[in-house]
């Protein structure tokens, strides 16, 4: 098998648990608040990259970082797993899946806006097109197919299902000045998260009681969202012959966790929400597709 079909198995995978963790998101919150749920995450996620970095025969990396490197990633750690998935799971505790799930894919936009005062990069007239179409897709599920009545479904949720994408595209933009193996880093992000998680959750909640359905979900978000499909997914990018070929295969991703939302959550599907994505989407493709300024 050539690299470039490996590439696009790693891919898909990637994409195929991408498209069930929304509906692990809502089914595990029934169960668990959203900083129970986190706490719980972290340990699987801290467990599973120990393992992946094991079988990789790369735990030596770990003890290359020095006491700066490790520092850089305790503040990463801050911003992911602690701030980005302690927001969305409060965005997903507030907002249904079908909500929730669209309007945290538009942090490819948000990366955009960010990259500009952070990153010194200039707007280009394409990106600005691409911001509006997507945000206008944001209404759209927001205000369940009433974008020009500004009333939305839940503002709490919505805002906080924005406001994760904000830090989303923050631990990215940082993470670019991280030269160490991005496994590894990870590992240490979410390792480190853990104080500020635990200490959190004790203050504000407490530990959660035990439930199968909320355990194994529980499990699977930080086993699969947390984990392996970070893996699965370098591998595809580093297999490919170009980072657009399996890159696409990223816009498959909502549409698919809408039909997990649908079977799998319960949640009847509105025409205002795959209204909302299709806008979503587009502005994706044209901020990383379009042609002139």
């Amino acid at each position: 098998m050539d690299k470039q079909k490996k590439a696009y198995i790693y891919g898909f995978s990637t994409v195929l648990i991408w498209s069930t963790v929304a509906s692990a998101f809502k089914i595990s919150l029934r169960f668990m608040d959203p900083l129970q749920l986190l706490l719980c995450a972290d340990v699987v996620s801290v467990i599973t990259l120990f393992v992946i970095l094991a079988v990789r025969k790369d735990l030596g990396l770990l003890k290359a970082y020095t006491r700066k490197d490790l520092i850089f990633c305790a503040a990463l750690g801050v911003l992911n797993p602690f701030l980005y998935y302690m927001i969305l799971f409060k965005a997903y505790s507030l907002l249904p899946a079908q909500e929730a799930q669209p309007l945290n894919y538009t942090w490819a936009i948000t990366l955009t806006l960010l990259s500009i005062p952070l990153l010194g990069q200039k707007i280009s007239a394409k990106d600005m097109i691409a911001i509006f179409i997507s945000y206008f897709g944001v209404v759209v599920i927001s205000t369940r197919g009433d974008p020009f009545s500004l009333r939305f479904s839940n503002t709490a949720g919505v805002l906080l299902a924005l406001g994760s994408t904000v830090i989303w595209a923050l631990y990215w933009i940082y993470n670019t000045k991280d030269t160490n193996d991005p496994v590894a880093s990870l590992f240490f992000n979410f390792l480190f998260a853990f104080p500020f998680i635990l200490v959190t959750t004790l203050v504000f909640s407490g530990f959660p009681s035990f439930s199968l359905l909320g355990v194994f979900g529980a499990v699977y978000v930080g086993m699969f969202e947390m984990g392996i499909t970070f893996v699965l997914w370098l591998n595809a990018l580093r297999l490919s012959s170009s980072t657009a070929k399996v890159g696409t295969l990223i816009f498959f991703s909502p549409f698919l966790s809408l039909i997990c939302i649908h079977f799998i959550v319960g949640e009847d599907i509105r025409l205002s929400t795959v209204a909302g994505l299709v806008f979503i989407i587009a502005g994706n493709v044209v901020q990383r597709f379009g042609k002139g300024d």
